[in-house]
């Protein structure tokens, strides 16, 4: 079997470690928090009512036992295209391993497109030109971003992430200074332990929410460009979902108390509703804020498909010069380039609404290949290696499993 095939715990050249634990977490916020809680409050609302935080909490504990299992698979072997270098090291397979990579980029692709498409109503507002040409003015723009060498890239998107986070964090801010009962009624949130068909809503609720957490995965994708990521990368995962987590939830209560769940429920905007009723700010405020989250979106998700298609093509799973490093930046420039132009056709060509829906489904569908490959190793190896973050043999079994399970009721919810 040849050196790659083995998939040593350390990356032997190429891809430079210059991220720190602050870029990493700025990435993955990046890409975890997205449109997606700006949509969910209002469902969530609906569903739930004044415990619709707690269904929050309960996603990001469900979503806790898959990111143990990438943290484990992450910190063993810090790799680009770490997904497929996951299943090449407990299956042996070379056309599996190419198939989950491809799965990956693929899955990225569409979520990328979807954000680009969505970003053009925003820029809209402040740029009276037609949805085609602002979509490929942004993608290309971004593109050009995403080759810049992978510190200046990640600083930028780190830079946009702050902005994002700074305009939730404005919400929360207001709602608890404006509206006081966004304290004295916190104990509203935990529902009677009798209410069998509250808990039971809240755990709907929790299906739900568990999209707006996919993302965090991608941390691994930059992990031969972290440094120390034995030790950085299991921070970086769960201190995204923990921040994550606390805004989703924060955001959620603060919007219940801004609004009514009923009203929330009904509205196309709720979190600029919200947002208006809090600050009394325009509304183009917000979509200022959402403008730089959609880029934002696209450019992480930019930089995570070149890094799968130059690990998938360094470890001879796609021609060589898929792996070519500009000398320049030190980024695969052909890599993201491919990266780029598939967006670009996805945003302007295809019809990517029913697609977008199963980018969440098949990221589950990665979490129980994941974890799967997990358990696969854990019981082929005599010892875990030294100085790599290891979870008990339980934690990829539950992961497995509710990530499955997740599958298996989303398919009775559509």
């Amino acid at each position: 079997m040849s050196d790659k095939a083995a998939l040593p715990a350390e990356a032997p050249r190429g891809l430079t470690r210059t991220l720190s634990l602050t870029h990493a977490v700025l990435y993955g916020l990046g890409v975890t928090i997205g449109a997606g809680i700006y949509v969910l409050v209002g469902v969530a609302a609906g569903r739930s009512g004044m415990h619709a935080p707690l269904a929050f909490v309960g996603a990001a504990s469900v979503i806790a036992l898959s990111a143990a299992s990438f943290a484990e698979l992450g910190t063993r072997m810090p790799v680009s295209a770490s997904e497929a270098a996951y299943v090449q090291a407990a299956y042996r397979r070379n056309w599996l391993s190419l198939a989950v990579g491809l799965l990956v980029v693929f899955t990225a692709v569409i979520s990328a497109a979807t954000i680009s498409v969505g970003s053009a109503g925003y820029i809209a507002v402040f740029v009276p030109l037609s949805e085609p040409v602002i979509v490929a003015g942004v993608v290309l723009f971004m593109g050009v971003i995403a080759c810049l060498a992978t510190i200046q890239s990640v600083t930028f998107a780190g830079v946009m992430t702050l902005i994002e986070v700074g305009g939730l964090m404005l919400i929360i801010g207001a709602g608890f200074s404006v509206a006081p009962a966004a304290l004295t009624r916190l104990p509203e949130m935990w529902p009677a332990s009798t209410e069998l068909s509250v808990w039971i809503g809240i755990s709907g609720t929790s299906l739900i929410a568990v999209f707006a957490f996919i993302g965090f995965e991608h941390l691994v994708n930059i992990a031969e460009e972290i440094k120390d990521p034995r030790r950085t990368l299991p921070r970086a995962l769960f201190l995204t979902l923990g921040i994550t987590a606390f805004i989703y939830a924060a955001v959620v209560w603060v919007s219940l108390i801004a609004v009514p769940p009923e009203e929330l429920a009904t509205s196309s905007a709720p979190l600029a509703l919200v947002f208006e009723r809090l600050t009394g700010m325009p509304l183009a405020s917000m979509s200022l804020i959402a403008v730089v989250a959609t880029l934002n979106g696209i450019i992480v998700h930019m930089i995570m498909i070149a890094r799968v298609i130059y690990g998938l093509a360094d470890r001879g799973h796609l021609p060589p010069v898929l792996k070519g490093l500009s000398p320049v930046t030190g980024t695969p420039l052909l890599a993201t380039a491919i990266g780029v132009g598939a967006i670009l056709l996805f945003a302007l060509v295809v019809p990517i609404e029913g697609l977008a829906d199963w980018t969440a489904r098949l990221t589950l569908v990665i979490f129980v290949i994941v974890n799967l490959a997990l358990i696969r190793i854990k019981r082929q190896e005599a010892a875990p290696p030294p100085g790599a973050f290891i979870c008990k043999p339980w934690v990829p079994v539950a992961g497995l499993i509710s990530s499955a399970l997740l599958l298996v009721l989303d398919l009775f919810m559509r």
